[in-house]
């Protein structure tokens, strides 16, 4: 199948243009118990299909509500799935991460003595890249080879700068299958969703995920077919719950399956974007560091460290976060293009962390 293209990895573009002020400060006074009220109007307001959340607390799931439709005239739950687009791409950034800490693989070590794509193979600059430059976004890829004439090609070289792409992470999918002799589906299974029991979670299409996923919706709220994998794509279409990604954020939380070096290299900006993103009115309240370690966008701000990724495809709109120091978090995940004007009024219900929150609302 085709692969779908990501459009953007920042939540500010979108925050920026969605979201809906007199909801924030409805959400901001409102008490907890107030959020059954408040959130089935937020999302008829704005025109989205559904919301499903998990809150971590103490490195624990404390909290998983939904609200809305899954489908026209079915009920939401929070069993329901839900297309996760990038956010796939820090569970497929962790396989590599627990190979590297198991002594697998080197995530400096050149990918083109196990595979090069037959587009790039006789290109010099494949001999550059490495799962590292992969995971940070510096392959010198498009996002999608489609951008390109259909043929995976250098638009720079690799290591030299930010660009975020899709085909990076299929890339270093493919090295990893080729390294340990392992279908990438099956790594992901044995390193992150068996240990972190995350039964309803896949890349591909399974018959368990008939009659339960969340059917997505433009901005006008007209429902449009789901999209499902029958090959793995490492950057989009993984199908799960928030409960059950809220699982695996807590295995991060414990460093399951990581040396300690690993663990603080994935906390680490690699791919430094300060001087990219801090500029205008975010300039006032600029992060300490901002950019991208192997897998999640890092955000480094008030001596708090904050991991994040979203993910955008069509009629489908996903955030998550958490802070390694505090063992806090919350995922989100949403069957709306609409879905970014709900996630800060909800963030404010939960009493999420003030400095997050701060950090999303500067770039309003």
């Amino acid at each position: 199948m085709a692969y779908r293209k990501y459009v953007r990895t920042l939540f500010a573009p979108v925050l920026i243009t969605l979201v809906a002020a007199s909801f924030l400060h409805a959400a901001a006074q409102a008490a907890p118990d107030d959020r059954k009220q408040i959130i089935p109007a937020l999302l008829h307001r704005e025109h989205v299909a559904s919301v499903s959340f998990a809150q971590i607390a103490g490195g624990e799931t404390v909290l998983a509500e939904a609200y809305g439709e899954q489908s026209p005239g079915v009920a939401v739950s929070t069993a329901t799935l839900y297309n996760i687009a990038s956010m796939s791409k820090p569970i497929s950034a962790e396989v590599l991460l627990r190979l590297a800490s198991a002594g697998k693989l080197s995530l400096d070590e050149p990918m083109y003595k196990y595979w090069a794509d037959p587009d790039v193979a006789a290109d010099p600059k494949a001999k550059l890249l490495t799962p590292r430059l992969a995971l940070d976004h510096q392959t010198g890829f498009a996002n999608w080879r489609r951008e390109t004439g259909g043929k995976l090609a250098f638009t720079r070289d690799p290591g030299t700068g930010f660009g975020y792409s899709g085909e990076g992470y299929q890339y270093v999918a493919r090295f990893a299958e080729k390294r340990t002799g392992k279908p990438f589906e099956s790594l992901a299974q044995d390193l992150i969703f068996d240990p972190s029991g995350m039964t309803r979670t896949a890349y591909t299409q399974r018959p368990w995920m008939e009659g339960n996923i969340a059917q997505p919706t433009d901005k006008d709220g007209q429902w449009l077919k789901p999209v499902l994998a029958t090959q793995f794509i490492a950057a989009d279409l993984v199908y799960t719950t928030p409960t059950q990604y809220a699982s695996f954020v807590e295995s991060l939380m414990r460093g399951a399956g990581e040396t300690a070096a690993i663990r603080k290299l994935r906390e680490s900006v690699l791919t430094d974007r300060k001087a990219e993103l801090c500029v205008g009115k975010l300039a006032k309240a600029c992060p300490d560091e901002v950019g991208f370690g192997p897998g999640w966008e890092v955000v480094k701000t008030h001596g708090k460290t904050f991991l994040m990724h979203t993910g955008l495809d069509e009629g489908v709109f996903t955030l998550g976060y958490f802070d390694p120091g505090s063992r806090a978090g919350v995922i989100f995940f949403t069957n709306s293009a609409n879905g970014p004007r709900v996630i800060l009024p909800i963030l404010k219900l939960l009493d999420a962390d003030p400095n997050f929150i701060a950090y999303l609302e500067a770039q309003v």
